[in-house]
Order: structure tokens, then C-alpha cells, then sequence
């Protein structure tokens, strides 16, 4: 195997360079804002296969989202003379757990061919569970019931492993609702998310063949975004690296974000207590942001005590400082951005370039109101919305029950769309004979129809649905799974059922329909198109147009943009009350990382503001700033105060302790003789 550029080494730095040629061994590379990991990462699997270190298949290396995946894979691809017939293993968690498990399914009960839910599918199946358990869904939310699930599945924990409390019904009712949801998810040949990497985690404990062949093969592990995983997934990879110990782990202690998902960031900083002999390498130049910009999120961030620590620099100038404003209420804050893209940016940057990041979503709100009277093009960020829309899932749930039978969760959700006399009642009926029988549903289906026990309206249309489920299953072997959609949408009657509305929204749905079976162009069969959308990451848009950004800093992890605003700094709001209520220090470490990310999304301009007054729950409350504003160095900091006021320290310099007093959107009211008053 050849490489096309001998130079893939000459545009790193010292500490890239030093990175990417030492491959072998534990590594842990922290990478700063910017500073160009995901080069370092693709630099350093082409040494390896340069080096004759590895052969491309047995390295593997795992992102957090399918579009970075896909990204590494197309440059290490570039790199490489000709096409070969193996690349590395590039994937997610769940993309690469899938893999894995589909090989070897019945070792955890399952057969190749299992399906792999989503949250709404999650739901209803833990709603039925509810029923036949007599739960009150609406005293135990069947959401509710779902975060302690993932909480437990997150840290490897299925549930003959999970500890009660004693006193604690409440947790002892929702373990027994887990018992028969992973029961079932068995018997419908299943699996959520959560199972992937678990199932994964108990092959390898169990049986020890398995986990050699994979030891064997993975010379070499990298991972990137680590400071991400949680608990399950840092085993995971434990258990694959442990003998090779060529494990690389690329992050930023600094932008541990996401512990509300099952983050760990003790996976992080105690990388090199697991894996002896770890060499840890710091990445601070930054290829992104001005000076101002870089010494104001590190100003910030230094106030953390649990951080490995890092200070990020960059050859670029020192550029604008940071704007800082204080405005009367949310309303003013929309029109005082609108007003600056309106008058200054625009000439400048492009909308697609600046961005609007907030803390909580419902701030959008008013910003969206400002720019549709104004006439400002905006999008909101807030998920992969195609697969989410009913017309699509329908689509979807047709294609499940015909790659699988004993989906049972897509068999419910299109049984009786459109509409084919199959009642509630009816579902209840196969439902029940089911779980008596532990069958699916639709063999118990079949089975009462064998026996005489549907009502005769019912199973005109029921009969008709299972043969054509059957047709469909032969039409798979001839004919193209896109080709399939369409036969499906034509002879179930979905497409009539849309066309008769005669509606623009049924309308834009056929669109939606069409625009689907266009993508199915784009897989080579049903079973990858399929898992494709089961593992469709949030953060995967289509980023088309001229339009301002408007996304939750969550949201912004691992983008850029030549201008941010950062609204809404204030106590309460940001950092945000409830999280602080519940994890104390922990929480308020976080919210300061969310600040770093937020800040360091800025590539030239950057401002934060904060309000007097916030609208929260139908009343106006007095708010104080953000803790974090007096924490920003003063050097970097332009504060531009409202004119109308006398005396600027009332809104810059306020004398407030911020470990005393009630802490929500409205404690200023608590606080007010704390305040240096205007004179």
C-alpha cells in the first residue's frame, strides 16, 4: 500500500507532529478549542499504516457522531494511492457496537436481523409494559421510567445488577418495568440504543473467544471526543484495548458538557491512572479564534479546579474585544443583536456565520419574532427533523415489519394506517395473545385469525395488511429497497390516503415521501438504510441558505463561526438554576465549560449580554448578571453600558454574594440589599 502526500507530517506543529509519529503505547492528547485534533487524529492512523504498523482493518477509531465518521474516513481515504479493500473500523460507539453485535447476536439472545428502536418506539413499549403492570403513566411518566433505564444502562448495569435502596418503592417499581422491557425487547429481537454497547460489554465478559478475536485484530485504538463518554463506553473501550494498550484518546477536559447524557469526565482526567505509562500531550495553539477571544475563555475556565489545565494561544492577531452589554429585558436584548447584524455585520459576514447561542431553548423565542418583523433569515438548530416527521416514521415502520417480523413495535405503529377497521380493541386483543403466548405480533395475529377470534369487519382489513407484509418480504428479493418503498406507499394505500386530502400540508408530506426515497438512493440495501436511521445523529443538518444560526451551546459543541452572541448571562438562567440545585460545584464546573465552549465558538467577534428584567412563567423578574461575567478578564472585555443609565457600576460591578440567598430567575428580589444602587 502506497500513500499519495509523503508530506501529510509538514503542516503539523511541534506538539501535532510529536502526537501523530509516536503511536505506540497509552495517549492521552488534550486538545484545546481549535487546535486541530481531528488532523492530529487522521495523521496519526495514516502513520500507522504508512509505518506497516497495522494493516487499515485492524485499526480502530471511534468518533461521537456519524459526520466526523465520515469526515476521518474521506481523509485517510485521500490519502491512500489506490482504493483498497479494507478501512480502518470508523464509526460511532453504536455504529461500530452494531457491527460487533450483529456477528454475534446469539450470544445475548438475538438473532442478526434485530431491529434497533428509537426513543419513541422506547416509549410505547414501556407504556404497554405500564398497562399490563396496572402503572399509573400519568403518577410514573413512561419518560421518567426511560431516564433511569439509560441512567443504569449507561453505567453497564442490566437489571439483575441494579441495587435497590431499601425505602425507595418508587426505583423498585420502575427495576421491575426494566425486567420485562428488556424481556420483551428479547422476544421482538430488539434492541435500543443502551443495548449496543451493553450487549457489546457482556459478549466480551462472557465469553473471552470473542473478546481475543477483537483484542487480536485492534492493534490500534483511537478515540475521539473522550472526555465525552460515559461509563459503559469507557469500558468498552477498556476491554478491547487492555492487552495492545495502543490506545490514543483525543479531548478537551475543558468542553465536558454532556453529563446530563452519562458524561464521565473522571474518564477524562483519570485516563492515565487506567492505562500506566500514559503520555500525555497538550494541544494549545488554536487555528481558529483571535487572542481576545482565547484569553477570555481561558481566563474563565481557569476559575475550574477539575481540569488537567491548558492555556490556548495563537499566532493570529489579537482582534476585537469582547462586547459585553446589559440590556433591559429579552426584547431589547433581540432587537439590540438584530440591530448590530443589521448595521454591522451584515456588510462584513455572511448570516451563515453568525450564530446565536443560549443556554435554554425557549430564548430563542424572541429573537425569532425580531427577525421574522425585520426580515432577517434565521434557522433553529435543534435535531434531525426528517426522520422525526410522522409521514416519515410510517414510511419507516413499513420497512422495519418487512425486514423483520417480529417487530412488533412497527407493527403496532402501521397496523391500522390508513385506516383498515383495526380498532384499539383489536390491537389489545393481538397484543395480549402475544404476551400470553410470547409471540409476536403478528404471528398472533395469525394465530387468531386461525382460530376464528377477530371480528369479521376487523379481519378483512387485517388480512389483507399480512399478505401484503408477505408480498412485500418477496418483492425485497427482486427488487430495490427504494424500489420496495415505492410499491409499499402505492399498494398500502398511503400515498392515496395523503393524495385525497387534497391539502397543502398533505401535500408538503408527498414531498417528504419523495425526498425519502431519494436518500434511499444512497444505500445499498434496506438493512444499512435502515440502521442509518436508527443511528442518525441530532447534530447531522443540512446547513443550506443564508440564515442566522440559532442553537443551545449544547448544541454548538464542535462548530465555529466568525461571529457569536452569547445572550441571557445571568444568574439563574446561566449558570442555570436547576442544575446547581441538584449537583452543587459539579453543576457549576459544567455551566463554566458551557461558557468555554460557547465563548471559544468565535472565530473574530464575539458578545455576551445579559438582561435587567426576563419574562419567566407568565412575571417579570428582576435578574442579576452571570457570575461568570465578572470572572472574564477585564483585559479582553469592552463593556458597552445602556446610555440611559447614570452610573455604570450598577450593571458591571454589583457586590453580590453568590453562595448566599435563593438562586432562581427571581432571588434578585432577595438580594436587592446587596446592590450598589445608582446614585
Amino acid at each position: 500500500m502506497k500513500i499519495i502526500k509523503e508530506n501529510y507530517l509538514s503542516n503539523l506543529n511541534n506538539k501535532q507532529n510529536e502526537a501523530v509519529i509516536n503511536p505506540d503505547g497509552p495517549c492521552l492528547i488534550v486538545a484545546g478549542a481549535g487546535s486541530g485534533k481531528t488532523k492530529v487524529l487522521t495523521s496519526r492512523v495514516i502513520h500507522i499504516i504508512k509505518e506497516k504498523k497495522a494493516w487499515p482493518n485492524q485499526i480502530l477509531c471511534v468518533t461521537f457522531t456519524n459526520k466526523a465518521a465520515k469526515e476521518m474516513q474521506k481523509r485517510i481515504a485521500s490519502f491512500l494511492e489506490e482504493k483498497i479493500s479494507s478501512l480502518p473500523w470508523l464509526g460511532t460507539f453504536h455504529s461500530v457496537s452494531a457491527k460487533i453485535l450483529r456477528r454475534h447476536a446469539e450470544a445475548v439472545g438475538l438473532n442478526s436481523r434485530f431491529t434497533i428502536i428509537d426513543q419513541e418506539d422506547q416509549l410505547r413499549l414501556i407504556k404497554n409494559i405500564c398497562k399490563a403492570e396496572n402503572i399509573d403513566v400519568k403518577k410514573i411518566s413512561p419518560q421518567f421510567i426511560l431516564a433511569f433505564i439509560n441512567q443504569w444502562k449507561n453505567k453497564g448495569m442490566l437489571p439483575k445488577n441494579v441495587i435497590i435502596k431499601k425505602g425507595v418503592p418508587l426505583e423498585r417499581a420502575i427495576l421491575n418495568v426494566y425486567k420485562f422491557y428488556q424481556e420483551r425487547l428479547k422476544i421482538l429481537n430488539s434492541c435500543d440504543f443502551g443495548d449496543l454497547i451493553l450487549h457489546c460489554v457482556t459478549i466480551f465478559e462472557n465469553e473471552p473467544d470473542i473478546l481475543e478475536l477483537y483484542i487480536n485484530n485492534f492493534k490500534y485504538v483511537l478515540v475521539d471526543e473522550y472526555q465525552d463518554s460515559n461509563y459503559i463506553q469507557s469500558k468498552w473501550l477498556y476491554l478491547l484495548a487492555k492487552k495492545n494498550n495502543n490506545i490514543c484518546c483525543v479531548g478537551d477536559d475543558d468542553q465536558s458538557i454532556y453529563s446530563w447524557r452519562g458524561a464521565e469526565i473522571r474518564n477524562f482526567l483519570d485516563f492515565s491512572k487506567i492505562f500506566k505509562g500514559t503520555k500525555i500531550i497538550k494541544l494549545e495553539q488554536n487555528y481558529r479564534s483571535t487572542q481576545n477571544i482565547l484569553s477570555a475563555a481561558s481566563g474563565l475556565i481557569s476559575k475550574n479546579n477539575d481540569r488537567l489545565g491548558k492555556k490556548l494561544w495563537t499566532d493570529s492577531k489579537d482582534g476585537e474585544l469582547i462586547k459585553l452589554a446589559c440590556y433591559k429585558n429579552g426584547r431589547e436584548e433581540a432587537t439590540g443583536v438584530s440591530d448590530i447584524i443589521e448595521q454591522k455585520l451584515k456588510k462584513k459576514y455572511s448570516l451563515n456565520n453568525i450564530s446565536i447561542l443560549v443556554r435554554a431553548i425557549f430564548q430563542t423565542r424572541e429573537f425569532e419574532e425580531r427577525f421574522l418583523k425585520i426580515g432577517i433569515g434565521y434557522r433553529v438548530i435543534g435535531g434531525t427533523k426528517f426522520y422525526e416527521r410522522a409521514e416519515i416514521k410510517d414510511s419507516v415502520a413499513f420497512l422495519r415489519i418487512v425486514n423483520q417480523k417480529n417487530d412488533d413495535l412497527a407493527f403496532e405503529r402501521i397496523i391500522n394506517v390508513p385506516k383498515r377497521s383495526i380498532g384499539d380493541s383489536s390491537v389489545k386483543q393481538i397484543y395480549e395473545w402475544g404476551r400470553k403466548n410470547k409471540k409476536s405480533l403478528e404471528d398472533s395475529a395469525i394465530e387468531l385469525l386461525q382460530q376464528n377470534k377477530i371480528k369479521p369487519k376487523t379481519k378483512i382489513g387485517l388480512v389483507k395488511i399480512l399478505n401484503l407484509f408477505n408480498k412485500w418480504r418477496l418483492d425485497l428479493r427482486k427488487k430495490k429497497h427504494y424500489e420496495l418503498m415505492e410499491i409499499i406507499l402505492d399498494e398500502s394505500g398511503y400515498s392515496k390516503m395523503l393524495k385525497d386530502k387534497k391539502d397543502l400540508e398533505s401535500e408538503g408530506r408527498l414531498e417528504n415521501l419523495k425526498e425519502l426515497i431519494r436518500g434511499m438512493h444512497e444505500f445499498d440495501n434496506l438493512q444499512g438504510f435502515l440502521e442509518h436511521v436508527a443511528l442518525a445523529t441530532s447534530i447531522d443538518q443540512d446547513w443550506n441558505g443564508q440564515k442566522v444560526n440559532l442553537m443551545t451551546m449544547h448544541a454548538a459543541k464542535g462548530l465555529e463561526f466568525d461571529v457569536v452572541f452569547l445572550p441571557g448571562w445571568e444568574e439563574g438562567l446561566f449558570p442555570h438554576q436547576k442544575s446547581l440545585e441538584e449537583k452543587g460545584d459539579l453543576a457549576l464546573e459544567e455551566e463554566r465549560r458551557l461558557a468555554y465552549v460557547g465563548i471559544t465558538r468565535a472565530k473574530k467577534e464575539s458578545f455576551i449580554s445579559f438582561v435587567m428584567n426576563r419574562m419567566y412563567r407568565g412575571e417579570w423578574v428582576d435578574s442579576l448578571a452571570s457570575r461568570f461575567i465578572e470572572e472574564l478578564p477585564e483585559k479582553n472585555i469592552e463593556k458597552e453600558e445602556m446610555k440611559e443609565q447614570n452610573n455604570e457600576d450598577f450593571f458591571f460591578n454589583q457586590d453580590i454574594d453568590y453562595n448566599e440567598g435563593v438562586r432562581s430567575p427571581g432571588w434578585a428580589r432577595l438580594q436587592k440589599n446587596k446592590l450598589k444602587r445608582i446614585k
